[in-house]
Parts: structure tokens; sequence; C-alpha cells
């Protein structure tokens, strides 16, 4: 038999596995969720193109963020949701593949995003004199560039790499969406090449972003507590701590998924690990940076109040 007949056409999501009325349940959730996420993201980047008060650039990287959750949350829920209704679904190699794709490609775009705005507010405290020169807009826009080019071309690689392994057993995959390591522990080939280049990958963009960051939020707490005055500490800690949160969630859900012993964890544990950063996470973001700015809430009051007058 020749090698390409061993492989694979398509796989099964298994999903959750559960009575009809715990998936109807789950249907309904996912979905509310995806619309709320939908709403809240495009809330904010229409806020951000609109308003003249948020066009700096913390706001910009902002309404960035918000294009790569909705990428995320729509690569994932509505396939999802045709998981639940039907207990289990087929999906292609094809469909499969692209769909790690448009998950993997933004998460490192985001990697690089959170870096940037850490580094934005590293300027805006630590060097505010120089803040309107460092951080222009024409700036901002090369660096989303890049981080958006950087994402999808590096992802291109390792995905060819996995679009080009043999499939020969089951085609059973316990997961809810096409997620790297459930797709590897099927395969026939040799992955430890795959598994060598997500490593070297995810050296310059998750692990030295996140000691970027880090280090930037030293130099900014040293800064804040030499302010004298503690309304001059509270009003510079406010301004950063939205994206500390965000940075936070993101990175503690994204290493438990990918950096704790898989076998430690339990299938449903993993999967609900997952839908952290892929499904709450979007969520959660732009009600974060709602609740927390004032001048979001305010651009938000002034669209409500236009939109009544009109």
């Amino acid at each position: 038999m020749q090698e390409k007949n061993l492989t694979v056409s398509e796989f099964f999501l298994l999903g959750f596995q559960g009575n009809h009325s715990l998936r109807i349940f789950l249907f309904c959730l996912f979905f509310l969720i995806y619309c709320g996420t939908i709403y809240g993201n495009l809330l904010i980047i229409t806020l951000v193109s609109t308003s003249k008060k948020l066009q700096t650039p913390m706001y910009f990287f902002i309404s960035q963020l918000a294009i790569s959750d909705i990428i995320v949350i729509t690569d994932i829920v509505p396939n999802l949701l045709h998981i639940l209704l039907n207990n289990g679904a087929t999906i292609t190699f094809i469909d499969c593949i692209t769909q790690l794709y448009f998950l993997c490609a933004p998460e490192v775009f985001e990697c690089f995003l959170l870096t940037v705005m850490s580094y934005d507010r590293y300027v805006a405290i630590c060097n505010p004199l120089r803040y309107s020169t460092i951080m222009t807009s024409g700036h901002c826009v090369i660096l989303s560039i890049i981080g958006w080019l950087v994402g999808f071309s590096i992802v291109f690689i390792y995905i060819i790499n996995i679009a080009k392994l043999i499939f020969c057993g089951t085609n059973i995959i316990d997961h809810v969406f096409c997620d790297m390591l459930p797709l590897l522990e099927l395969s026939c080939s040799d992955t430890f090449m795959i598994h060598l280049e997500v490593f070297f990958v995810s050296i310059p963009f998750v692990f030295i972003p996140t000691a970027i960051i880090v280090v930037s939020y030293m130099c900014i707490i040293l800064a804040v507590l030499r302010i004298p005055s503690s309304t001059g500490r509270q009003k510079a800690f406010s301004t950063c701590s939205s994206h500390l949160i965000v940075v936070s969630i993101f990175y503690w859900t994204m290493f438990s998924v990918y950096d704790l012993p898989n076998k430690e964890q339990s299938r449903v544990g993993n999967k609900l690990l997952s839908l952290l950063y892929t499904v709450f996470t979007p969520l959660i973001n732009p009600i974060i940076y709602s609740l927390r700015n004032k001048d979001i809430r305010e651009a938000i009051q002034e669209t409500s109040h236009k939109c009544v007058v009109w």
C-alpha cells in the first residue's frame, strides 16, 4: 500500500460528550458568549476609529487586540456550536489545518502586541517627555503590520510541516477544536522536529516577550513608587492596570494548556483550559478595558447620547 493511502482525509472531533440537555445548554452558552464577544470587540474598534479622544497609541493597540480576538473566537466557536448540536462532527484534514493556522497566527500576533503595549506603557510612565516622538502614529501602524506579518508567516512554516505528517491510525480527536497537541498525538510520523520547531519559535515569540513585559513592569513600578503624591501614583497605576490584567489572563491560560504536562490533566480539564484562552479571553478583554478605562466609558456614553439625539 502506498504511503499516501494511509493518511486519513478527515477527523472526528468529539467535543463535549453528554446528554442532549447539557449540550443544548452549552450551545446556548457559547452562542451568547460569541455574540457578546463580537459585539464588545466591534464596539471597541468602532469607538477607537471614531472618537477623537481615543486617537492615541494605547487605544490603537487595543483595537488591534480586538481584531485578533474576533479572528480567534470566529475560528473556534461556529464549528464548536456545530459539534455540540451533533454530539461530535467530522472535519476535513484541510479544514482542520486551516483552523489550527487561524488559531495560532493571531495568538503569536497577540504575544507581540502585548509586548508592544507594555513598552508603550513603559515609555508613557518612565519617559513621558519623549513619548510623543517615540510612539508616533506611523510607528504604531508599522509595529502592528510587523506583528501581523510575523504571526501569519512564522506559523505558516510549521503548519506546512504539520500538513506533511502521516495520519494512519484513528481519526478521532478528543477535543473541541483542532489544536496542535491533540493533532500531533494522532500522527504516525516522527513529530520530534515539529516539537523542536515549536520550541524554537516559542523562544522569540513567547518567552522573550514575557521577559520584556516583566522587565517593563518592574521599571514602571519603580518609576511609580518614586512619584511623591499618592494621587499621582494611583493615576499612573490605573493607566496600565487593564493591560496587566489582560496579560496575566492570556499567559496564564496559554502556559496552562501548552507548558503543563498533559498527562496530569484530564481530557475535560484540557478542553476547558483551551476554551479559556480561545473563547472566554476574547470576551473578557473588551469588558476589562471598558470597565476599567474612563476614556472608553466616556466614549460609549457620548456615542450613546449622539444615537439618542439622532
